[in-house]
C-alpha cells in the first residue's frame, strides 16, 4: 500500500520565486492498483511522483509504502529505490550502454548481484516487455521508438520493484509504438497482480485503457479521485480543470443532453457497445 499524509513540496522555499507544487494532499493506493494521474500541466503530477523513490523530498508530510516512510531522513534511500521503480518522460534518451542487455543489466549490477542472478534478472524483465533475447545483443539505438521504450522498461523492472511509476508513457510514439506498450503494460498489470502500477498521462483513451483509478490534480491539490467510471462520469468538472474525456465519453453525454437514458460512466467503447445494445433491445432508442 502507498499512503500519503498532509504532503507539500515547495520550490526555492524561502526565495522570491517560490511555488507550492504540492500543496497538503493526503491519499490512499491498494496493493496491485492500477492508477492514472491526470491534470492540467503545472498540476504537480511529476513532482508527486518522483517523490515516491525520494528524488525529491517532500517539504512537509510523508510517504509510506507497505509501511516504511521512505521520508525519514533514517530510510535507506537504496532500499527505497529498489522498491520503487520510476520511468521517466522519453526513457529511451537515458540508455546509454553498448547492448540492450547491459542496458536491462544497469540495475541489477549495481545492485551487487552474480552474474547469474543478472541474466536471471534480465531475460525475465526482457520477457515481461515482450523482447526477444535476439534483441538483446543489439545496440539499443538500432530499435524502433517503441522497442527503445521497452528496454526502458526492463531495466527498471529488472529491479523487481513493488511500485513502477511511468510517465508519460507513451508520448511521442506513432500508434503502432504507443499500442504495443499500452498492451504490454496491461499484460504486466494482469501477470504481476501484486505491483502496483501509477502512471501519468495527458491521453484520455490511454487512461480509460488502463486504469482502475484516477487520481485527478490541480494547482497542487486532488480535486477527484476515484474509479475510472466514476471520474469519467463528472466530465462538466473534469473540463473545467482543463482536461478533456474520452471521445466515447463525449458522445455518451451529448446524448444524455438530448434525452437518451443512457448510463452517464462510459468510458470505453466495449462498454459503450454494451450499453447501446441494452437500449436498443429496451427500444429506448
Amino acid at each position: 500500500m502507498i499512503k500519503v499524509s498532509g504532503l507539500t513540496y515547495i520550490y526555492q522555499q524561502g526565495m522570491p520565486f517560490e511555488k507550492k507544487a504540492v500543496d497538503d494532499i493526503s491519499f490512499e493506493i491498494p496493493t496491485g492498483d492500477f492508477v492514472a494521474i491526470i491534470g492540467h500541466t503545472g498540476s504537480g503530477k511529476s513532482t508527486l511522483i518522483q517523490q515516491f523513490n525520494a528524488l525529491l523530498k517532500p517539504t512537509a508530510g510523508k510517504i509510506e509504502i507497505d509501511g516504511i516512510d521512505i521520508t525519514d531522513p533514517k530510510t535507506n534511500l537504496m532500499s527505497v529505490r529498489k522498491k520503487v521503480g520510476l520511468v521517466f518522460q522519453y526513457p529511451e534518451h537515458q540508455l546509454f550502454e553498448e547492448t540492450v542487455y547491459k542496458d536491462i543489466a544497469f540495475g541489477p549490477k549495481n545492485m551487487g548481484l552474480t552474474d547469474d542472478e543478472i541474466k536471471e534478472r534480465v531475460l525475465e524483465a526482457a520477457q515481461m516487455v515482450g523482447l526477444s533475447e535476439e534483441l538483446l545483443e543489439k545496440s539499443p539505438f538500432e530499435l524502433s521508438g517503441g522497442q527503445k521504450r521497452r528496454v526502458a522498461i526492463a531495466g527498471v523492472l529488472s529491479m523487481k520493484p513493488n511500485v513502477l511509476i511511468l510517465d508519460e508513457p507513451t508520448a511521442g510514439l506513432d500508434p503502432k509504438g504507443r499500442d504495443d506498450i499500452l498492451g504490454r503494460l496491461s499484460h504486466l498489470h494482469k501477470e504481476n497482480p501484486d505491483m502496483t502500477i501509477l502512471f501519468v498521462s495527458h491521453s484520455m483513451e490511454d487512461v480509460a485503457r488502463l486504469s482502475e483509478h484516477i487520481l485527478v490534480m490541480e494547482k497542487g491539490h486532488i480535486v477527484m479521485y476515484g474509479t475510472t467510471s466514476e471520474v469519467f462520469a463528472r466530465s462538466a468538472e473534469l473540463k473545467k480543470t482543463g482536461l478533456d474525456v474520452p471521445q466515447i465519453t463525449e458522445l455518451t453525454h451529448r446524448l444524455r443532453e438530448k434525452g437518451v437514458d443512457i448510463r452517464p460512466d462510459i468510458y470505453t467503447v466495449k462498454f459503450a457497445v454494451e450499453e447501446y445494445a441494452r437500449l436498443i433491445r429496451s427500444k429506448n432508442v
